[in-house]
């Protein structure tokens, strides 16, 4: 076994907060590219994916949400409805507003979606070294801590 020289250099906050960013912002994108073979849109995803983190919405949260205009949601939601990936139920306090939701199929969908980024990743990760690895799996838990706080 060889031994290998580790030197640290020290980075400045606002290099490594762009070092991270960048190196963050490329894997993020590549990632949402491994998907299976489907017309839903990126943006649709994240509807769907925001509906399921919340349980249910308003067309008007889930435009706040999003960061997207209220026309444009609509839009969103209306091709969701159209491929039976979401449905509208009445608000139970306010008769003007309905309740979205992610449908059954609306969570297959994205439970193919996260099996598909899953094992790209996973391969990619595979062809790390053990040690690799785990500076990742400690890194991971210290990006955690970073999102929390």
């Amino acid at each position: 076994m060889t031994e290998r020289t580790v030197t640290t250099r020290r980075v400045a906050p606002t290099q490594l907060a762009q070092q991270l960013r960048d190196a963050l912002t490329r894997l993020n994108r590549r990632v949402r590219q491994a998907r299976p073979v489907g017309d839903l849109t990126v943006t649709q995803l994240s509807a769907l994916t925001s509906l399921r983190l919340a349980g249910a919405l308003t067309p008007r949260e889930l435009a706040d949400v999003e960061r997207v205009q209220p026309p444009t949601m609509t839009r969103i939601v209306a091709k969701l409805e159209e491929r039976g990936l979401v449905r509208r139920t009445p608000h139970p306090t306010d008769g003007r507003q309905v309740i979205l939701a992610a449908t059954e199929g609306g969570q297959a969908v994205l439970d193919q979606f996260e099996r598909a980024r899953d094992e790209w990743l996973a391969s990619r990760l595979a062809d790390l070294t053990e040690e690799e690895r785990d500076t990742l799996r400690h890194a991971a838990e210290i990006l955690q801590r970073l999102a929390r706080g």
